[in-house]
């Protein structure tokens, strides 16, 4: 029969115990370094990605209006030189 070592019991509560603390210390470290960082970014005054998005769609239909207003402009311009020339 073998006979249980009380030192190696020991030492090994002691390093499950100290792998519990080192765990619950990262846990920990992660929470208090993603708090600082949305501090940090909270002070830069970033913008969300919705934001972003919300602004790059108004810029695009505003791109494509524009476009669409240009065509029109060249269309009419060509319609009132045509109507100049047959005047004359």
């Amino acid at each position: 029969m073998q006979t249980r070592n009380k030192i190696m019991d020991d030492i090994s509560q002691l390093m499950t115990n100290a792998m519990g603390v080192a765990q619950g210390a990262k846990g920990e470290a992660e929470t208090a370094m993603k708090g600082l960082m949305d501090r940090w970014l909270a002070d830069r005054d970033f913008v969300t990605r919705e934001e972003f998005d919300a602004v790059h769609a108004m810029a695009q239909k505003a791109r494509e209006e524009n476009e669409a207003l240009a065509a029109r402009i060249v269309a009419l311009e060509g319609k009132g030189k045509t109507k100049a020339k047959s005047k004359a």
